[in-house]
C-alpha cells in the first residue's frame, strides 16, 4: 500500500474540498441562473446578464486551479504502476482548467463590464450565448477534458477502502464526455451533462476522504 507524505494528504484534502465547495457555489447559482431569478431569461439556452457571469463563472474559474491541484495531489498519491493514469488526468485537467479559465477571465473582465455599460459592439466574437458563440463551444470542450481527467483519474486511485466510492463517482463523471463534447450539435444532451451537478461534487468529496485515509509517510 502506497503511503502518502503529510504534505500530499493535507493539499489533496484540502484542494479536493475546495473543488466541491466551488463546483457545489456554481450549481446553485445555475439553478438560479435556469430559473431566471439573475435577471436572464431563464432555461440553459439564454445568455447571462452580468449579476450571472459573475455568480456563474467566478467560482467556475478557482474550480479549474483546484482540479488541477486535486489530481497533482492524486498523482503523488498513486501506487507506482498506475501513475501513468494519474499523469494523464493530471495533463487533460490542466487543459481543463487552461481552456476554461481563459474564458471565464475574459468574461469576468472584458465582457461583463462592457455588457453592463451596453457597450457590446465589435466584441460579438466573444460574447458568451450558450450553443451560438465560439466561447460557449470552447467551454463545453473544457469540461470534456474534465470529463476525460476523471475517467483516467479513477483508475490510478490507491487500494483503500475509502477509493471505492471515490471510483465510481469518477467514473461516472467520466462517462458524461459524449454528452459534452456533442452538445454544441445536440443542445439537449445538457439534460444528460446536467448529471455533473452530482457526480463531480459527490467525485471531489469521496477524493477528500480518500486522502484522509491515506496512510503517511514521511516527508
Amino acid at each position: 500500500m502506497v503511503a502518502a507524505s503529510p504534505s500530499t494528504k493535507r493539499v489533496g484534502f484540502w484542494a479536493a474540498i475546495c473543488a466541491a465547495a466551488l463546483s457545489i457555489a456554481y450549481i446553485v447559482a445555475q439553478l438560479f441562473e435556469w430559473a431566471g431569478m439573475l435577471g436572464s431569461a431563464g432555461g440553459p439556452e439564454s445568455a447571462s446578464t452580468p449579476l450571472g457571469i459573475l455568480l456563474l463563472l467566478g467560482p467556475s474559474l478557482l474550480l479549474g486551479p483546484a482540479f488541477v491541484v486535486t489530481m497533482a495531489a492524486l498523482h503523488c498519491a498513486a501506487p507506482p504502476g498506475r501513475k501513468v493514469f494519474t499523469l494523464a488526468a493530471l495533463g487533460f485537467a490542466g487543459m481543463y482548467a487552461t481552456l476554461t479559465g481563459l474564458v471565464y477571465f475574459v468574461q469576468l473582465t472584458f465582457v461583463a463590464p462592457r455588457l453592463a455599460a451596453g457597450a457590446t459592439q465589435g466584441i460579438e466574437l466573444l460574447l458568451f450565448v450558450p450553443y451560438e458563440s465560439f466561447l460557449f463551444a470552447v467551454d463545453l470542450y473544457g469540461y470534456s477534458l474534465m470529463s476525460a481527467a476523471t475517467l483516467m483519474a479513477a483508475f490510478g486511485l490507491p487500494r483503500l477502502p475509502a477509493s471505492g466510492l471515490a471510483k465510481g463517482a469518477l467514473i461516472a463523471n467520466g462517462l458524461l464526455l459524449p454528452f459534452l463534447l456533442f452538445q454544441m450539435a445536440l443542445p439537449p444532451l445538457i439534460w444528460l451533462a446536467s448529471a455533473w451537478a452530482i457526480t463531480f461534487p459527490a467525485s471531489a468529496i469521496f477524493l477528500a476522504l480518500m486522502f484522509r485515509a491515506l496512510p503517511e509517510a514521511e516527508e
